[in-house]
């Protein structure tokens, strides 16, 4: 597997590059008429013109304009986000995936290892306590993304099939849970674990499913069936960093390719889940493999209807391999954000939500955002390990509160929604009787504020220390 240390960026020869025959300003012309848009048109929008070197402010400013326009004729001047916790199961992997800083080597896990290591996993009843606290403070979503962790089965057939490799451990990436100091239960028992009441989860990645059938010749269908079963209300369409294989290659080769990402997803449909479908973008890839990744998107769409919202996700470098071992720098600058933004509104026209994420963005550059395209700001989180550990500066908690006074600040409507989209309240942040804000749409919500990382009620300040 390749290591961060073995990639040299100057040796990287990518087959699609940002070249076209198309004019920046076809391109945008196509775009302000609403015609469907080409590979060509959006790297011309994406690039702001491949016939000149580097970002032209003015046309920037154009595709910023008519991604803006795009997003109040499909979606009017809401704002949406959801009241939900991240509960991620562990941190235990052995992908090697070199963006990432939030696993952990699954071998540090085992009982007799003796390695002292920053990484958790929680048991199901961990996960359910969790779970059950946060749905007391209203959350309507439990969002729950995980490391491979090597003693992950489906279920306990899986595991039986798992232990009949001859080597499992290296054909499979199996070792039984007796290995490992905490075992993590199979992700049926989590799932099961998580389905506290009628809170809506949203869990398992392509990445995962193919972790939970491996060694198998079940279909995703299958597997996302059982999980559903168990609990699962629609599957995040996470681990598809870029879909272009020749980038998967350099940032991410132990992960499943994209055909396996877009039949993961599929399956996931054909078993009746929704899903989102994100892009990890500012790395070493380039502009064309950036719409490249879009069009891979929206065939998809254009096939199954079944993705609720796409999540742009800006690389935080500062704390992974890539940046530890000098391929990157950097990840995306303002500007990069901006046109990825505003071309996934205009390129995506099969796809009525494309989100903003504050923890990626932080508030300030997460709200301009949705002045550029983006009508969704995420959710309220509780709890965000994964951005956090790469480096992330901007928390890991956003009250109703918080959201109302951000969202009325830049003359739009705040409105608290379900995961689906399906459940929708618009809030009014001049009401005096809709004060205070709390989430309603969770099975336990009733409008009561919700708490801070610190205890604080939505929108109050901390208690003034004891003298």
């Amino acid at each position: 597997m390749t290591s961060a240390s073995e990639v040299d960026p100057e040796a990287i020869d990518y087959e699609h590059v940002p070249e076209t025959d198309q004019s920046f300003e076809n391109a945008l012309a196509n775009a302000r008429d609403g015609r469907r848009l080409s590979v060509a048109d959006g790297i011309e929008l994406i690039t702001t013109g491949t016939d000149r070197e580097g970002i032209d402010p003015a046309r920037k400013e154009a595709v910023l304009e008519a991604a803006d326009r795009r997003r109040a004729e499909v979606v009017g001047e809401e704002v949406t986000f959801v009241a939900n916790l991240n509960n991620n199961v562990t941190t235990a992997c052995n992908t090697g995936c070199l963006f990432c800083n939030f696993k952990d080597t699954a071998h540090a896990f085992e009982a007799d290892s003796g390695i002292d290591h920053p990484g958790f996993t929680k048991t199901p009843a961990e996960s359910r306590e969790i779970v059950a606290e946060a749905l007391e403070m209203g959350i309507s979503e439990v969002t729950s993304v995980s490391g491979l962790h090597p003693a992950f089965a489906l279920n306990t057939e899986h595991h039986e099939i798992l232990r009949a490799h001859d080597d499992p451990a290296r054909e499979v990436n199996y070792k039984p849970p007796a290995a490992y100091a905490t075992d993590p239960g199979t992700y049926r028992e989590q799932l099961t674990a998580m389905s506290v009441g009628d809170v809506h989860l949203h869990s398992i990645t392509p990445e995962e499913a193919a972790h939970a059938k491996r060694g198998t010749d079940w279909s995703y269908e299958d597997v996302y069936r059982e999980l559903a079963d168990a609990g699962l209300d629609s599957a995040p369409g996470t681990a598809a960093e870029i879909l272009v294989d020749e980038v998967r290659d350099v940032i991410c080769p132990g992960k499943i390719r994209t055909d396996d990402w877009v039949a993961a997803m599929e399956g996931a449909m054909a078993a009746g889940l929704d899903t989102t479908a994100t892009i990890m973008y500012g790395h070493v890839e380039n502009a064309a493999h950036r719409v490249e990744h879009l069009k891979v998107v929206r065939d998809l769409q254009d096939r199954t209807g079944g993705i609720r919202e796409f999540v742009p996700l800006s690389f935080i470098h500062e704390n992974t391999p890539l940046a530890e071992h000098g391929v990157v720098d950097s990840g995306a600058s303002d500007a990069e954000d901006e046109l990825l933004i505003a071309v996934s509104r205009l390129f995506l026209d099969n796809i009525d939500h494309v989100q903003s994420s504050w923890v990626k963005y932080g508030n300030e550059k997460g709200l301009k955002l949705l002045n550029c395209g983006a009508d969704d700001f995420m959710g309220t989180i509780l709890s965000e390990e994964i951005t956090a550990r790469a480096g992330g500066e901007f928390g890991q908690f956003r009250s109703v509160a918080d959201y109302v006074e951000m969202i009325d600040a830049i003359g739009r409507v705040p409105v608290e929604r379900s995961t689906d989209y399906r459940t929708r309240r618009r809030i009014d942040p001049h009401d005096p009787d809709a004060k205070p804000f709390g989430p309603t749409i969770g099975p336990r919500a009733d409008g009561t504020p919700m708490l801070d990382d610190a205890g604080n009620p939505d929108g109050s300040s901390p208690a003034p220390a004891d003298d």
